[in-house]
């Protein structure tokens, strides 16, 4: 079968067929597919508080994703109608142009403690700085397995905030998390060194907490699509003026990354990774100018072709947490064959990258209910 034959012909049950084939899942995992990964109530009551029941949504799939010269399937988790179609379209346009090319700057998150109540900011920074050593070490004791593998603390900057309460100062632990998100060991490792930088600066220590402001943890990712492949020039046209609009306009600018987070949210829901956290980094990032700005950009070639990039923070992992928890997601991450957080963050943002890509060429030749709405109509009356 093609890649790229219309899935929407086929019955659920095939397409659970050719999924589990593609991806080379084991008897059991295709029987988890096809019950639909329902989580039992005893792990749901370990996972959240309260707990009363479960809550299930479409999984889907987009064929034929190029990174980096490796083909993927990529799951997704959401319920608007048209969101996987979309990543798919803008996957097969790039993979017909060579995909995507990515990187990824590394598995680092920052870890903040605030300290209040400093007569001399500037010099408490210095006297911080001075005791680098001796913090690292003791915030690396609340993580010994993952210093072990590799990661654990390896930085501190220290910077003054003079605030409408008074002057503070906020420490930052730089942490490489491997794999992991990280969350809870940045977190443990903040609590673990409050104390003493409260006693170096002779002030208080109040919050102690990640920031999900990941910009030592960027995923970036660019594509080329020839203007043929695309539609013609005057796609790309549509395409640029509808760039050039979200640039210029914030309102149409918080839409267009609503869209571009279409296409990476479901994948880091799929693989039980969190996605408020991805959000909530991405809108800052996009604010980090001082205006709020797409997180994608788009430019025309030399030769008259269309070019892009996405540059994502993409705090996400592939080991501990839900991805541990949940039978589902640890099915669907190893139906993705990633090998690394840094392999499954560059997928994610190559996401939605291809969200966007076809999201802005179906807006400049004619608008997605024009595209997707008669499609959705027929699927429901059948």
């Amino acid at each position: 079968m093609d890649r790229f034959e219309d899935f929407s012909s086929m019955s659920t049950e095939e397409r659970q067929e050719w999924t589990a084939q593609a991806a080379g899942l084991s008897p059991e995992q295709r029987e988890l597919l096809r019950q639909g990964g329902g989580l039992p109530l005893e792990v749901a009551d370990s996972m959240i508080d309260n707990v009363i029941g479960t809550y299930a949504l479409p999984i889907g799939v987009v064929r034929g994703m190029v990174v980096n010269g490796k083909e993927y399937l990529v799951p997704m988790v959401c319920e608007e109608p048209w969101v996987v179609s979309c990543a798919e379209k803008g996957a097969d346009l790039a993979a017909q142009c060579g995909g995507f090319h990515a990187t990824y700057t590394g598995s680092i998150m920052i870890s903040q403690i605030q300290i209040t109540q400093v007569t001399s900011p500037h010099v408490a920074c210095l006297k911080i700085l001075e005791h680098k050593r001796e913090i690292l070490e003791l915030a690396n004791q609340a993580d010994p397995v993952l210093v072990s593998l590799g990661g654990g603390a390896f930085d501190v900057e220290a910077k003054p905030l003079d605030t409408e309460v008074g002057s503070m100062v906020i420490t930052q632990l730089l942490v490489n998390t491997k794999d992991a998100m990280g969350a809870n060991a940045v977190n443990t490792m903040a609590e673990k060194v409050a104390p003493l930088l409260a006693q170096i600066t002779g002030g208080k220590a109040y919050l102690r907490i990640l920031s999900n402001l990941a910009v030592h943890r960027l995923a970036r990712v660019r594509v080329s699509v020839s203007r043929e492949v695309l539609g013609g020039s005057a796609v790309v046209d549509g395409v640029l003026a509808a760039h050039a609009f979200a640039w210029n306009d914030p309102f149409r600018a918080c839409t267009s990354n609503k869209g571009t987070m279409n296409g990476a949210s479901p994948v880091a829901c799929a693989t039980g990774n969190d996605i408020r956290a991805l959000e909530a980094g991405a809108h800052a990032y996009a604010s980090r100018s001082g205006v709020y700005r797409p997180i994608t950009c788009w430019e025309r070639t030399a030769s008259g072709d269309l070019e892009g990039m996405i540059e994502l923070p993409m705090a996400v992992g592939i080991v501990g947490g839900t991805t541990r928890t949940h039978p589902m997601a640890g099915l669907l991450l190893r139906m993705m064959h990633v090998e690394s957080a840094a392999e499954l963050g560059m997928v994610i943002a190559a996401t939605g990258l291809a969200e966007n890509l076809w999201t802005l060429r179906t807006l400049a030749t004619g608008g997605l209910q024009a595209e997707f709405v008669p499609s959705l109509e027929r699927r429901q009356e059948t």
